[in-house]
């Protein structure tokens, strides 16, 4: 049995329990009820969430929208002013998660090390993702067709890799120059992970073009979209990439940390989550689609001069974005 108690006062789950909420999955009415039940303190709410979140990533990817705008408009109290993707269809029947998948779940929940840092999440999310049936990937690919600039971007075809020479030639203070100084300051990498080594163009369209395109723009939203590269804005920009164009690595990832909280945090550990997540897909959902930005054609300019050309407002993040750090420092 897992002890939810330590989440709120007397409450336990149970995993198959908890694999019970997963599978009955739910949309928008489901997700308002149960963000409002949590801010009136209601102890099963955190599992709730926890479950409908990891539905939609491991079962249901057509759910994204009205789940996620269902949570933020129950516990940020108005839902995202942006109109919803473009539907493709009734949502087909719930796609069956295996053994597999579960097991590296309940891994990651029974580690006492797990989670310190967003880095080890994002390995064991890249685990998880791999065990998920070619049949999610469709309906996947199929979903993200309906947000706004993907089907136009992903027409361009396999984007090029970015040019160090390039952002070299940059001024100090533009967006090329900020990134050269993350990848030789810094030591970043101009894409997160390596495109081949991954295999993303086995991948459907247009999620052949979208995995590639957000590894190597990462770093670039970060700057644009004004999220720093600390622990808890690397949470914080999944949401915003999951409301750009419903990022299913990013839909899975937070489903797989608020798992792990719901399991073993306190009430407050959650909400802090839900406040950093819920801020960051509004702000996503909310932005212009920075998908189909020829960022080559701008690397000279300056981060405010960009933002204000593509109207994109910097992230009002509701925390300071070293805090995570802060806390295991003291």
């Amino acid at each position: 049995m897992i002890d939810g108690g330590t989440a709120m006062e007397g409450v336990t789950v149970e995993e198959h329990d908890f694999v019970t909420l997963v599978g009955a999955g739910g949309g928008a009415a489901e997700s308002l009820s149960a963000a409002r039940d949590l801010r009136a303190e209601d102890p099963s709410a955190t599992y709730r969430i926890a479950a409908l979140c990891l539905h939609v990533a491991t079962a249901q990817p057509e759910l994204l929208v009205p789940v996620y705008d269902g949570l933020t408009e129950g516990w940020l109290g108005t839902a995202p002013e942006a109109e919803p993707p473009a539907a493709v269809g009734k949502p087909a029947d719930p796609v069956p998660v295996g053994e597999d998948v579960w097991a590296a779940l309940w891994s990651l929940v029974h580690d006492p090390d797990a989670g310190r840092d967003p880095a080890d999440i994002t390995v064991r999310t890249a685990a998880v993702a791999g065990l998920l049936p070619g049949e999610l990937s469709l309906r996947v690919a199929a979903t993200a067709l309906g947000y706004p600039g993907v089907q136009q971007a992903a027409g361009t075809g396999t984007p090029p890799r970015f040019s160090l020479a390039a952002l070299a030639a940059c001024p100090r203070d533009s967006l090329g120059g900020h990134l050269h100084a993350l990848v030789v300051d810094d030591g970043f990498d101009l894409e997160v992970l390596d495109r081949d080594a991954l295999g993303l163009d086995a991948l459907p369209p247009p999620l052949d073009y979208l995995n590639v395109r957000i590894l190597q723009c990462h770093d670039v939203w970060h700057t644009v979209a004004g999220y720093e590269t600390t622990g808890l804005h690397e949470v914080a920009i999944s949401g915003f990439q999951m409301g750009q164009f419903g990022h299913h690595y990013s839909s899975l990832f937070l489903a797989m940390v608020l798992t792990k909280v719901a399991f073993t945090q306190p009430f407050e550990g959650f909400g802090f989550l839900l406040d950093t997540i819920l801020a960051a897909y509004r702000h996503g959902r909310e932005t212009p689609p920075l998908l189909g930005v020829d960022w080559e054609s701008i690397w000279d300019r300056p981060v405010e001069a960009i933002r204000e050309g593509l109207g994109v407002r910097p992230f009002d993040s509701p925390y300071p974005a070293g805090l995570l750090e802060e806390l295991r420092s003291a």
